[in-house]
């Protein structure tokens, strides 16, 4: 089979699953194509580097302007018709069967251009949704503030000044482009990365597709126990709880490792942080130890390995990986019932409260780290995470394809 597959962004865990996924197809003797935007970053740092098979379209000055006229209109999805139209007729030369789609969000193609090629060729299409943009007007989350407007066609958008923010309010035009785009496609299998977002696609205009669920997996050969010093070197004596996040605020749940800080005795217990920044620093009391960057996956793995407990009291998350590695390092999860996060946690791995019940959090935290005798064995937690290996996931992708 001849496929091509498009996201945002090459790098990143969706562009790495994009990448990884194209690779476990051609060993298998499929023809894979890879395709993202030339994206403008406000840092100023653009990052196209050579990866063979993989192509980069459209060009910075159009991904510019598509990104400032939609966070003005909200009209993601509506300009770059002319990088777009490149794309389809580059596919169209390489006589593409299959197109697999990731993230199209972040103001990088046209919609109408993209869909109509797939509908008037009939292309059979693989979408793996990473969050619930494809069915919204607007917005990639909606579960932390609890809005049921997809539903029915969006509008007054509650989140418009949230990623990817836009200053008119256009969410309910936006919804009926998606409507219009996203249906009618002869052939397309929805897959997600948890049951929870399945759920929800299901309750979408997208629920006239099947839906295959495939979820997100981790390299166990690199996610594994790996001791260190690094108790040592930090001082600490007692219990060690664990939070790793990029992007700390109250969505990931910063306030809750603050409260966590202040209640539970300093005496038994140390709160390290893994990648924090200044903003962050300044809201954590004394006694939290603070690490805005590890060196390596390896470095990150031995932190992982020193904790005594993981805990992740994300308030929106489709299916966080961070989980399944801190397993695979051997360390027990304690995490909120938030959309795809509690579905690795079996009895053997970790416990799941009620999201924002902090005294259920604090309690479960005394009952897994209170005992000498630790209620869950290092050696069962990485035998539970091979079942996750990503090569295992990328293969399910391809037996998809062959189906």
């Amino acid at each position: 089979m001849i496929i091509a597959e498009i996201n945002t962004v090459q790098y990143g865990s969706t562009g790495r699953i994009m990448l990884d996924i194209a690779d476990a197809a051609r060993k298998r003797g499929h023809t894979v194509y890879t395709y993202s935007a030339r994206l403008f970053k406000r840092s100023g740092k653009l990052r196209f580097p050579e990866i063979s098979g993989h192509t980069y379209y459209g060009n910075v000055a159009s991904s510019f302007l598509h990104k400032a006229a939609g966070q003005i209109t909200g009209f993601n999805g509506l300009f770059s018709a002319i990088a777009t139209k490149r794309l389809v007729k580059r596919m169209t030369a390489q006589k593409v069967e299959a197109v697999h789609l990731h993230n199209l969000h972040e103001f990088c193609i046209n919609l109408p251009v993209l869909f109509k090629y797939i509908k008037k060729n009939n292309i059979k299409v693989f979408w793996t949704l990473h969050d619930c943009w494809s069915f919204t007007g607007h917005c990639p989350h909606f579960d932390a503030i609890g809005c049921d407007k997809w539903r029915t066609g969006c509008g007054s958008c509650p989140q418009k000044s949230v990623y990817p923010r836009t200053i008119l309010d256009t969410t309910r035009f936006m919804w009926k482009v998606k409507k219009k785009c996203f249906t009618g496609i002869r052939d397309m299998t929805i897959i997600t990365p948890s049951e929870w977002l399945a759920g929800l696609v299901r309750k979408s205009f997208l629920g006239c597709y099947p839906v295959k669920v495939i979820n997100n997996g981790i390299n166990t050969s690199v996610w594994t126990p790996s001791e260190s010093d690094f108790r040592t070197v930090h001082g600490i004596q007692g219990k060690m709880i664990l939070g790793v996040a990029m992007g700390w605020g109250h969505l990931k749940g910063l306030d809750v490792f603050v409260e966590l800080a202040r209640r539970l005795p300093r005496d038994e217990y140390t709160v390290v942080l893994v990648g924090t920044d200044d903003a962050t620093e300044k809201q954590l009391p004394e006694g939290v130890i603070s690490i805005r960057r590890t060196e390596s996956i390896k470095e990150l793995a031995e932190i992982y390995t020193a904790a005594d407990l993981f805990v992740n009291p994300t308030r929106q998350d489709t299916y966080p990986t961070v989980n399944l590695e801190a397993i695979a390092c051997g360390t027990p999860v304690l995490t909120f019932r938030t959309g795809g996060s509690p579905e690795m946690i079996n009895d053997k791995m970790g416990r799941v409260v009620e999201r924002d019940d902090i005294e259920a959090l604090i309690s479960e935290i005394e009952l897994m780290t209170g005992s000498d005798a630790p209620l869950f064995d290092r050696d069962v937690l990485v035998k539970e995470a091979e079942a996750y290996d990503a090569s295992l996931r990328f293969n399910q992708y391809v037996d998809l394809y062959e189906q």
